[in-house]
């Protein structure tokens, strides 16, 4: 029986943070609603924005396509599912933000703001290099290497996957500052032996550029290049930190 208080006394703390998890987890979808509904009345245009790139070089004549029954209505509605994700993102972060801070030492509650601010905008930089560079370079090549007689008339719904693909990988690569900044705080390498292993992490970034880009040498630089200035970026931005990084506090996370 003595047992008992301790046990309810573990489950409340327990029971209190499901809560509170339930609570931000309904509150950021609440928040990517809100934006979702109203693109939803512009869910054509989004994608008419979306496929310029390409619309703009396709030979006189040729159009996009749905192959699919449902494609032309579905395949909108999905990009404005992702475009009201991405715009309420930082609504989302806030919500992740506003759960774990509360068990965070104050040093770690003064950093993780910019961190999360940061990798935002530079996920958005990616995405923005994507769309106005590297997509029309893409599209040039393409269309550019098409055999006489072929006509280029490209599905709607594989198109949102390709440009997709793409945004997804220049955004996660353009938040190398950040990932090499995470890895610094917590221990995991110093600024030193990132510096030590700068031709593995170049050798490494083109690899990565050949698998996630399509196979043509100027997208892959278009990738490649970036990542690599960015992670020199990420060390000079850690060992600044390193330097003005305050002695940890012993504290209560709570206080």
């Amino acid at each position: 029986m003595a047992d008992q208080p301790e046990l309810q006394a573990t489950e409340q703390p327990l029971l209190a943070h499901l809560i509170e998890l339930r609570t931000r987890v309904v509150r950021a979808m609440i928040g990517i609603l809100v934006v979702l509904i109203p693109l939803l009345f512009f869910a054509g245009d989004l994608y008419t924005f979306l496929a310029t790139p390409l619309i703009k070089l396709l030979p006189t004549g040729s159009s996009m396509i749905a192959t699919e029954v449902a494609a032309p209505f579905l395949t909108p509605f999905k990009l404005a599912a992702i475009v009201a994700f991405a715009i309420a993102l930082p609504w989302v972060l806030y919500q992740i933000w506003a759960f774990v801070a509360p068990g965070l030492y104050r040093n770690e509650r003064r950093l993780v703001m910019p961190i999360l601010a940061s990798g935002t905008l530079l996920f958005y930089a990616g995405v923005a290099f994507a769309y106005y560079l590297v997509l029309p370079t893409v599209f040039r090549f393409f269309i550019g290497s098409t055999p006489a007689g072929v006509a280029v008339m490209t599905d709607v719904s594989k198109y949102l996957d390709f440009v997709l693909k793409l945004f997804m990988a220049f955004g996660f690569a353009f938040e190398m500052p950040v990932a090499i900044v995470l890895m610094v705080l917590t221990g995991f390498v110093t600024p030193a032996q990132l510096a030590a292993r700068r031709d593995y992490v170049l050798v490494g970034v083109f690899v990565a550029a050949a698998i996630l880009t399509p196979p043509d040498v100027l997208s892959q630089l278009m990738l490649a290049v970036p990542a690599y200035l960015l992670y020199e970026v990420g060390i000079l931005a850690s060992r600044w930190l390193v330097r003005n990084q305050p002695v940890a506090e012993a504290e209560d996370p709570a206080s």
